[in-house]
């Protein structure tokens, strides 16, 4: 199921990594793009949505509702 996240706290291409990486680590076979500029991040998982926002607020990145 894809899902969009508003994601505040990524100010470059190592934060878009880790939080696809976060995502990842929840869920292997998790499709993820994270883009910055746009405070966005698209993911493709089965895993319930608040885990994976969960996953990416644990990082130190803010997750809107």
């Amino acid at each position: 199921m894809k899902q969009i996240f508003t994601v505040t706290g990524m100010t470059c291409e190592h934060c878009e990594k880790t939080v696809v990486r976060a995502v990842r680590q929840l869920d292997r076979a998790a499709v993820v793009q994270a883009d910055r500029i746009a405070n966005r991040v698209e993911v493709d998982s089965d895993q319930p949505r608040d885990a994976l926002a969960q996953a990416i607020a644990e990082e130190g990145f803010t997750v809107a509702a």
